[in-house]
């Protein structure tokens, strides 16, 4: 069996399909992460996790595809990866004390085929009123230049959400349910009694059998 590509650089999407049990070679792809005219999350995730995939496919031909990417949104602006730590301070600024969405779409195309297995869920976020010695706290360490929205939910130094609904891993980066749901579909074996499943995952609206 060939085994599967996941098309992106993430250590954290890395270390969340790595609890599904399935083996996989990381080979990102470089691709304009332009979030476009759509102001629509779901719109924007689904298509930049459809141009990695597909991005992948030109050079793995052999093997399925995974890819993925996460979009956090707030009252129709999207907040892609912050810059530098000024644009990470606006960021948690503008987030603080408020409820946004984040879509992590996940697209997987399978072995033999063109087609792309899309699925994107949505988590409402609600983050808490940190102060402002903590966001620069939370720059001087470096942690949310790599994140979209500049905060990662499991951040367990800043501690950004007060609450979320909807998939937890989906807001890390990778849902393990989703991922499970397209995988299968993609006619790729993923055992649910062996993956290490992280503690939130229980209680996710997307958990199959």
């Amino acid at each position: 069996m060939a085994r599967l590509v996941l098309a992106s650089a993430s250590p954290r999407r890395k270390e969340l399909l790595a609890r599904l049990g399935v083996r996989f070679d990381v080979r990102p792809v470089e691709i304009a992460e332009d979030a476009g005219p759509s102001k629509d999350p779901q719109i924007v995730a689904r298509r930049l996790a459809c141009a990695k995939a597909e991005a992948a496919r030109l050079t793995d031909e052999h093997a399925p595809i995974l890819a993925g990417d996460t979009v956090v949104a707030l009252g129709g602006r999207i907040f892609g990866k912050p810059a530098n730590g000024a644009e990470a301070r606006e960021m948690l600024r503008t987030l603080r004390g408020r409820t946004h969405d984040v879509v992590t779409a996940v697209a997987v195309v399978p072995l033999g085929r063109r087609s792309v297995i899309v699925r994107h869920p949505l988590t409402a976020v609600t983050m808490r009123e940190y102060s402002d010695a903590e966001i620069e706290a939370s720059i001087a360490r470096g942690d949310p230049l790599d994140k979209a929205g500049a905060y990662g939910i499991q951040d367990e130094l800043l501690h950004p959400a007060e609450r979320y609904e909807g998939c937890y891993c989906s807001v890390i980066g990778l849902s393990l349910w989703a991922t499970i749901e397209a995988l299968r579909k993609a006619g790729e074996e993923v055992d649910v009694e062996s993956v290490d499943f992280l503690p939130q995952c229980a209680a996710c609206p997307l958990a199959r059998p």
